[in-house]
């Protein structure tokens, strides 16, 4: 007893001379925000037990995005609870899904953990209502997904939507069962499973690039979205949160499938879908091409913003093979051009991107925007990427250039070797060569003094 006595007093002693840990240092904001301003195109995922009946209910197609089935055809929770019994995704391939994300050229992965049917694509302990307690499938894809994204350096987030849940009788969104939105109590219903499963996927999946917030109803009371972005600043200090949350995020996030006309200063993300609706849907196969979305992604990255780009898995587990192929030609773009993008700021210019036409107008009775699509600039120290969606006849000539240009080459050619260029004040004019180099787009890069 003497001796345990003596080591209780000597450990006491010992741990009353060590001083304590010194506190984590806080992120500033620039030091989060470094990897989303670098890598500028992601893979979104919208997956879940609205794959199976894929826009159609009891023989009959349901208008509108996919994932909405349950809302837009007002399916009690009683029979919407069914499909889990059917959700079986036996083809899933966490590896195949990222090692496409990877040659698709994206750098991070963000997937529904929870859309509005309330429905868990994890394995939560707060709700048995998920992909591992609820279907036979008996799997967590999250795990899955997290592990394969750390094999290939590809960045994970979650989508969770934080205030729609039309599984829970105080969840918003869902008034064909529970009533209107407002008898609720939605306190209860933050409090018991959206808060507790948003720290479930803050602890168990390993560094979370971000959470991407969606819907925010009724969120700007009192502290509910504090709540949610103390528990993130808690537990992952570096998780990004986005625009949607209900108060301020990290960056903004824009309209669904909504690009901006001109420059936007800050941090922001385009997502958007590759055909029509985010959900699978059978009978949307309307694909973007690899021209558009790769138009899309330069127009995005010219005007200082990221594109967040959209797939919808079927039930049984695979992406539509359009969309693979459609990607991967993208991927094979930026494989060769991806200086362009990868890391680049706005365009200092603009005149390229078109301007405002007074002879139509919006919605809200704002004048229209004829949009131009011959070129883009992406810049970065040093440097301007001009990126051809139409290749000049001869020459290329660019007013309003700052500095002296020292060397023009073009990314497609392996050995930078120089073009013929001339430069007169502040406007510079390019010899090209009499056939634009690659397929899709050609980059012109400018190397200035």
């Amino acid at each position: 007893m003497r001796r345990i006595a003596l080591f209780l007093a000597l450990t006491t002693a010992a741990l009353a001379a060590t001083p304590p840990s010194p506190p984590a240092k806080e992120m500033t904001q620039d030091e989060r925000m470094k990897w989303f301003r670098e890598a500028k195109f992601g893979l979104f995922i919208h997956w879940g037990l609205y794959s199976i009946p894929a826009g159609e209910w009891k023989g009959k197609p349901i208008p509108g995005i996919g994932e909405w089935i349950m809302n837009h055809a007002q399916i009690p929770v009683t029979e919407y609870e069914q499909l889990a019994k059917q959700f079986n995704p036996v083809k899933f391939n966490a590896e195949q899904w990222v090692q496409m994300a990877e040659d698709a050229g994206m750098k991070y992965i963000v997937i529904t953990s929870k859309h509005h049917d309330g429905f868990a694509m994890y394995h939560s302990l707060v709700s048995k209502y998920n992909i591992y307690d609820a279907t036979p499938f008996h799997r967590d894809p999250m795990k899955e997904l997290a592990a394969a994204c750390k094999r290939h350096h590809i960045r994970f987030g979650f989508y969770y939507s934080q205030a729609q849940d039309w599984h829970e009788p105080n969840g918003a969104g869902n008034t064909w069962d529970f009533g209107p939105d407002d008898k609720k109590d939605f306190d209860q219903y933050l409090r018991s499973k959206a808060e507790p499963q948003v720290k479930e996927l803050l602890t168990n999946y390993g560094p979370i690039c971000l959470v991407w917030f969606d819907t925010p109803r009724m969120m700007n009371v009192g502290d509910r979205a504090q709540r949610f972005a103390d528990i993130l600043r808690t537990l992952q200090p570096a998780t990004l949160i986005d625009g949607r949350l209900g108060k301020a995020g990290d960056y903004r996030s824009m309209g669904d499938n909504s690009i901006p006309n001109q420059v936007v200063t800050g941090d922001w993300e385009v997502p958007a879908t590759l055909n029509h609706t985010w959900g699978f849907k059978k009978d949307d196969t309307d694909w973007k091409t690899p021209e558009d979305v790769t138009f899309k992604l330069v127009d995005i990255v010219s005007k200082g913003g990221n594109y967040l780009l959209n797939v919808g898995p079927t039930s049984e587990g695979v992406i539509p093979q359009a969309s693979q192929d459609n990607l991967r030609t993208v991927g094979r773009w930026l494989k060769i051009n991806g200086e362009a993008v990868y890391g680049a700021g706005p365009t200092p210019f603009g005149d390229e991107l078109g301007a405002v036409d007074n002879t139509t107008h919006d919605k809200k009775g704002n004048p229209g925007f004829k949009m131009a699509t011959d070129w883009r600039c992406t810049t970065k120290p040093g440097k301007l990427y001009i990126t051809f969606f139409k290749w000049p006849t001869g020459s290329f000539e660019l007013n309003k250039v700052k500095g002296q240009v020292v060397k023009a080459y073009l990314l497609a050619d392996p050995a930078h070797k120089s073009l013929a260029m001339k430069q007169d004040g502040d406007r510079v004019t390019v010899t090209l060569p009499g056939t634009a180099p690659g397929q899709i787009a050609s980059v012109l890069a400018l190397q200035t003094k």
